[in-house]
């Protein structure tokens, strides 16, 4: 069974950043133990809550608990106060890739 996580990183045609889509399933190990989403969803949590409650952005977040996707998405006018956290989420989530390439791809989705 070839499971793994999309990570879909949102961006303006001008390369902004705007949020991200989560979906599918890694497959590392039963659930409740795998460590690749675990470790995928603790930073879009650490990242969707920074932004709207740190922040205090008012973001699109959808989360769908049956089938553990999620999707984040801020406003173009509110891209630049929320650049800094959403870089650093697309760097965790290429070294993620990186280092579990069968269980995780991350793309750029022009929005």
């Amino acid at each position: 069974m070839n499971l793994q996580i999309t990570v879909s990183l949102l961006t303006l045609a001008g390369g902004d950043l705007v949020g991200f889509r989560i979906s599918g399933h890694s497959g590392f190990a039963e659930s409740g133990s795998d460590i690749v989403c675990a470790s995928i969803s603790s930073a879009a949590y650490l990242v969707a809550n920074t932004i709207t409650d740190v922040i205090r952005v008012a973001a699109e977040v959808d989360v769908d608990e049956s089938t553990g996707a999620m999707l984040l998405r801020v406003f173009q006018k509110d891209a630049v106060a929320c650049r800094d956290i959403l870089q650093g989420f697309k760097l965790h989530m290429l070294g993620l890739e990186e280092q579990f390439p069968k269980n995780i791809i991350v793309n750029n989705t022009e929005v």
